[in-house]
């Protein structure tokens, strides 16, 4: 047997007797008496309802996303409605969640799905990962959830489950750490009750096992953890290398005329995509002078923005990078889809000059 091939199976360290249908039991067990059951996508749980939760969920708490999600789906109540919606209604509802490349692109799922599929939502695995915005993961929930069916599923919560019960070490985002834990979620994912067990995989590590103070004594999976076992369950999943963040400046135009304010929407690509902003140019402007400053931190970097007015310039030409620019009526600022950072801006500085 190659080196290649015996470092993509579990190390002996990480098996035990807990077969896969004894896992999944305990799991089911553990849902039913201790698991959320009160969710709002999960009264009903059809596909439309999993998938917009699912893309909501992402990298956002519950917590936050269940009044996004009830307000979509008073908006948006069903693919229909979502395919047919403009766009600065989407990203008007979006905005607060982050990462708005998940609102146009579940708007973009529900126009491939009324267009492929007649609005109906197909249930095989390969099919559901051809809808724009659906990966493995969403693909694995929406078949669990919305059909009860196999679905195998490993997001955060559950790679913090299965990398302390099988004692999985390496960086836990890595290609080799992530294969490994799709291969375990496919084995130990069982052929009925999927719904019951991949909420229970979602609780369990929502709630009890935590990334800091894990409540292991609560855990039904305790004396089968490996990680327990050894007393290491603070060493998984393996911390992620730490990087440095770098800083970048950023130069924004504050113009407001007539209970209008002057707006530019953003490139299609980079951050806050096809959000409306304040017009951003390359450095500072002449003639201009400060209005304020406001930071906001990215994944890959710090934004440390200055906002500036110009006094007795016209507003430089835009951008040919910037699809679209207007004036915008002060009212109608809740109308529209504008980054988080910038409508505190706004915000906060049409306050200080009322």
């Amino acid at each position: 047997m190659s080196s290649q091939k015996k470092s993509n199976q579990l190390p002996q360290k990480a098996t035990h007797p807990l077969k896969p249908q004894a896992f999944a039991d305990i799991v089911l067990q553990w849902q039913a008496l201790h698991g959320r059951h009160d969710l709002p996508w999960q009264q009903p749980a059809t596909p439309y309802r999993v998938l917009v939760s699912e893309i909501m969920l992402q990298q956002t708490q519950v917590s936050t996303v269940i009044p996004y999600f009830q307000r979509w789906l008073q908006a948006f109540p069903d693919l229909h409605s979502l395919a047919n919606a403009e766009e600065d209604q989407v990203m008007a509802l979006w905005q607060g969640l982050g990462y708005y490349s998940r609102a146009r692109n579940l708007q973009k799922a529900a126009q491939y799905l009324t267009q492929e599929y007649q609005g109906e939502f197909p249930n095989s695995l390969t099919e559901l990962e051809q809808i724009p915005g659906v990966g493995r993961y969403t693909a694995g929930a929406i078949r669990s959830f919305a059909f009860d069916d196999y679905g195998p599923i490993v997001d955060g919560n559950v790679r913090r489950l299965f990398c302390r019960f099988f004692a999985i070490a390496g960086a836990p985002l890595s290609s080799a750490v992530n294969k490994q834990l799709w291969q375990l979620a496919e084995q130990f994912t069982p052929q009925n009750n999927n719904r019951a067990f991949a909420q229970g995989l979602l609780d369990l590590g929502a709630t009890v096992c935590t990334p800091k103070k894990p409540n292991c004594n609560d855990c039904p999976l305790q004396s089968n953890c490996i990680a327990f076992q050894q007393s290491r369950v603070d060493e998984f999943p393996n911390p992620k290398p730490k990087k440095t963040i770098p800083l970048r400046q950023g130069h924004f135009i504050w113009r407001v005329e007539n209970s209008q304010i002057w707006l530019q929407r953003r490139p299609e690509s980079g951050i806050w995509a096809r959000l409306w902003s304040l017009p951003e140019v390359d450095g500072v402007p002449k003639g201009a002078s400060l209005v304020g400053e406001f930071q906001h931190t990215f994944s890959h970097y710090k934004l440390q923005a200055k906002v500036w007015q110009h006094d007795h310039t016209h507003l430089q030409e835009p951008d040919a990078n910037y699809v679209d620019h207007h004036w915008l009526p002060l009212e109608a600022l809740d109308s529209v889809g504008l980054p988080t950072p910038i409508r505190q801006f706004l915000q906060a500085q049409l306050q200080a000059e009322r």
